[in-house]
Formats: structure tokens, C-alpha cells, sequence
């Protein structure tokens, strides 16, 4: 799980590419959501959809950028407990 961290980090500190690629290393449920995430911030929604879907997660229920951000940090976090 430390690479999503990694890859949290990156998107808030604006680096999309580095994001991006490390992301694609990840294949679980929560690596998808947050490559959802990534598309989001990047602004190709179709993509973010179809990795929303991947994730098992209903796209056009999910909140703002940042919304999603914490919501992924805290499932992760509860996760790891």
C-alpha cells in the first residue's frame, strides 16, 4: 500500500506524470480507484470512469477532486489497521 501513499503524495504536489506512472504498477481494487483519481485530476473523465469501474466504484456518485483524495487516504489508512 505504500506506493498508493507515494502516489497520493505525487497528485497533491501537482506531479501528474509521476502520479500516473506509478499508479499503473499497482493492480488491486484500491490501486484502480486511485487511478480513477489520477484521471480525474488530469481531466479525461471517460478514463476516470472506466478505472472507477475497475475499482467496483459508481463514477457519477463520486464527490470533488478533493473529496475523493480524502475519502481514498482514510479507506487506506482503515485498511491498514
Amino acid at each position: 500500500m505504500n506506493i498508493l501513499l507515494t502516489v497520493l503524495t505525487d497528485l497533491r504536489s501537482g506531479r501528474w506524470n509521476e502520479a500516473h506512472n506509478l499508479v499503473q504498477q499497482d493492480h488491486s481494487l484500491m490501486g484502480a480507484w486511485l487511478h480513477g483519481i489520477v484521471h480525474i485530476q488530469e481531466g479525461d473523465l471517460e478514463d476516470a470512469e472506466y478505472w472507477y469501474g475497475n475499482a467496483q466504484r459508481n463514477f457519477r456518485e463520486r464527490g470533488t477532486l478533493q473529496q475523493e483524495m480524502e475519502k481514498f487516504e482514510a479507506e487506506l489508512k482503515a485498511q491498514a489497521e
